[in-house]
């Protein structure tokens, strides 16, 4: 007997859970994922819709500076945030 797949995945059109997809259409946030931990399912958006982040190794000062304001902001440091928080998703895509 086949699964059903689950209808928050189609919704919103990700290929599988804790896969995050650009939303170059949503009006604020420029990603989404639905993610799963366990048995928890949450759908996520987030990210602000035009920004880019300064990537995992950035060459610039200004990078480096926007960086380091992003975590002291998201207070990135902390210990492992949850797959269900937008922060956690912000910070592996997008910075």
């Amino acid at each position: 007997m086949a699964k059903k797949r689950d209808p928050r995945l189609k919704r919103a059109g990700v290929s599988g859970y804790n896969k995050p997809k650009r939303t170059p259409n949503h009006k604020t946030k420029s990603h989404i994922v639905v993610a799963k931990v366990g048995d928890k399912i949450k759908t996520i958006r987030f990210g602000q819709q035009g920004v880019r982040g300064a990537g995992k190794n950035p060459k610039t000062k200004k990078g480096k500076a926007r960086r380091k304001s992003y975590y002291a902001r998201h207070n990135a440091q902390d210990a492992k945030p949850s797959k269900l928080s937008a922060r956690y998703w912000s910070h592996k895509v997008k910075w």
